[in-house]
Formats: structure tokens, C-alpha cells, sequence
């Protein structure tokens, strides 16, 4: 996966170049607008740009609006403007996400694994033998389509979604609650979990003792 960061700051080019190379990740780094603008022209293999909105010498959401949104390439905001209309503006446009500076690393991370998630073909997440596909809400072993029910669906959704992250298990029971209407309890966790695993017939979930549940990428 190719990215693109946009960004004058270069103690955060810094920080974010060895961390994205540490992911594995293509890194470019334009520090302006008109750079940023022949970059993106130029260049066909940007899977996703992490965007500042104030830059030298223009606006990001200018940026996005007259360059990026016309090319369909998956944006993060990455930017001080913290007020609500600079927020909403951002995400009405239709960038994927929109996360306010001083920030934690780790979480633009996670962000950016869920953008590369969204871009996929037909959103269709694999793992080992399990392929899960977003738009249809079905899952596969092998090729095999497995019989889950509606909300077993939804809570292997919320892990295919967050690959690489714990869900923990109030967040399931909160869903769980949002889904249904039904009060639940702790127990109900567990056993929705342990039926999902039979029917998958792999080990791809992960459980975080304590905490919750995670599928990772192999």
C-alpha cells in the first residue's frame, strides 16, 4: 500500500516516514499544495493520502475538493484545526477520516488499516481460509458459504472491520444491545463467540484475555 502525506511539518514527516516503513507501507511526502498536486497527477499507485489542511502555500480542502476527490483516493485529515465546522467540512466532502493534531500514532495506524479496508475489491476481507465480504455480509471458508446468523454476522463484521485491534467486549455488548434492544449480559458474549468459531471451523480469532477479541492479518 502506497500513501501520500501532505505535510510542512517535518518533525512529523519525520515520525510518520520511519513509522509507516516500519508497517511496510510505500511512503511519499509532499510539503505543499502545487507539489502535492503534480504527485497525485503523476503518479497512479497512491492507494491513500494522509492530508493537513493548513499548508504553505493553500488550503487542504482545496486540496481534496479540486484534485483528490475527482480521483476517488482514499484521504485521512490530519490537521490542528480542531473546531467542529473544520470537521464536519472535512468529512462532508467524503474523506475517510478526520483526526486532530497532537495525535497518537498507533491510532492513525489503525485508521489507516481500516481505509485500506474500505478500498479493497468488493470489500472483501481475507484471513487464512475465511473470507468475509462486507457488501453482501457473507462469509466463506475455502468456498465454501457458511451459515451464520444475522447478528453472528455483524459481531464477525465488527472484527473483520478492526483487523489488528482488540474489540473489546463491552463494545460487542453495547453493539449487541444497538442490534437487538435486548439487555444482555457478559455471558451473552461468549456464547455467540463460541458458536461463530464452530461454524468458521478456524482459529482465526484471538482471545484477549480480559479485554476482548481480535483477528489479525496473515
Amino acid at each position: 500500500m502506497n500513501i501520500l502525506l501532505v505535510e510542512d511539518n517535518e518533525a512529523i514527516v519525520k515520525g510518520l516516514k520511519y513509522s509507516l516503513e516500519k508497517e511496510q507501507y510505500g511512503f511519499k511526502c509532499c510539503n505543499c499544495v502545487n507539489d502535492a498536486t503534480v504527485c497525485i497527477n503523476e503518479n497512479d499507485d497512491i492507494d491513500l493520502i494522509i492530508l493537513d489542511v493548513t499548508l504553505p502555500d493553500g488550503n487542504g480542502f482545496e486540496l481534496y475538493e479540486k484534485t483528490i476527490m475527482e480521483k476517488n483516493i482514499p484521504t485521512i485529515f490530519l490537521t490542528a484545526k480542531d473546531d467542529e465546522e473544520s470537521i464536519v467540512k472535512g468529512l462532508d466532502f467524503g474523506a475517510d477520516d478526520y483526526i486532530t493534531k497532537p495525535f497518537y500514532t498507533k491510532e492513525l495506524l489503525a485508521r489507516i488499516k481500516k481505509a485500506s479496508i474500505k478500498k479493497r475489491k468488493q470489500n472483501i476481507i481475507s484471513v487464512g481460509d475465511i473470507s468475509f465480504n462486507t457488501d453482501s455480509m457473507t462469509v466463506m471458508n475455502k468456498g465454501e458459504t457458511l451459515e451464520l446468523t444475522s447478528l453472528e454476522l455483524k459481531l464477525l463484521s465488527l472484527l473483520f472491520m478492526n483487523l489488528g485491534t482488540v474489540v473489546t467486549r463491552s463494545r460487542m455488548l453495547d453493539k449487541i444491545w444497538e442490534w437487538t434492544g435486548n439487555d444482555v449480559d457478559d455471558h451473552t458474549v461468549t456464547v455467540y463467540m463460541k458458536r461463530i468459531r464452530e461454524k468458521l471451523n478456524s482459529d482465526i480469532i484471538t482471545t484477549v484475555k480480559g479485554m476482548g477479541y481480535r483477528i489479525d492479518e496473515i
